[in-house]
């Protein structure tokens, strides 16, 4: 069966209004929609206008778009090691493969880096307020971020700003491994 705009937003805006532990005259009265039409809407008879949509999400603290959105089916989504893209001309002596789906760019990126001796990657500035969270997984790897160093080893993790020039360079003479998650990009 395919859920329909009108089912999901049924499903959605009910989720939420539970969530918040609101009955439906509360949702009404903090809305200025009718009961009725809270009801209606949540049993998927009613299509809301979008001023209505819009009160109820307002009322309802929740995300106006995000209502709409299709969510992934439910499942296991795997990526085979082979299969996980690669991407190259991002700094000497490394290889990065891309761990996270595509359309996490820009808000929650993971990599595995694997760093040759004296291999290196330096990074400009990304978007204001973006962090980086590195945990190694062997090997030792400097971590610069601005004016701050810090060498870290097996199973230590470094969480840094990255909206200013960084680096992570392996540190030693021999390989280097860590995934690296970005927030924020």
């Amino acid at each position: 069966m395919t859920e329909t705009i009108t089912d999901r937003l049924a499903e959605r805006l009910r989720a939420a209004r539970k969530a918040k532990g609101l009955s439906l005259d509360a949702v009404a009265g903090i809305s200025g929609v009718s009961r009725s039409m809270v009801s209606q809407i949540e049993r998927g008879e009613s299509s809301p206008t979008v001023a209505t949509l819009w009160n109820l999400t307002q009322a309802l603290g929740v995300d106006f778009a995000g209502l709409l959105e299709a969510r992934p089916e439910p499942g296991i989504d795997v990526t085979a090691a082979a299969a996980a893209p690669v991407m190259t001309g991002h700094g000497t002596g490394l290889r990065i493969r891309i761990l996270s789906p595509a359309e996490t760019v820009g808000a929650h990126e993971v990599y595995d880096l694997d760093f040759q001796p004296g291999g290196s990657l330096v990074s400009a500035p990304h978007s204001v307020g973006c962090r980086e969270h590195l945990t190694v997984i062997a090997g030792r790897l400097r971590v610069v971020s601005g004016a701050d160093i810090v060498e870290i080893g097996l199973g230590d993790t470094a969480r840094y700003c990255a909206d200013r020039v960084h680096e992570i360079a392996e540190c030693g003479t021999a390989p280097a491994r860590a995934i690296l998650i970005v927030q924020g990009s």
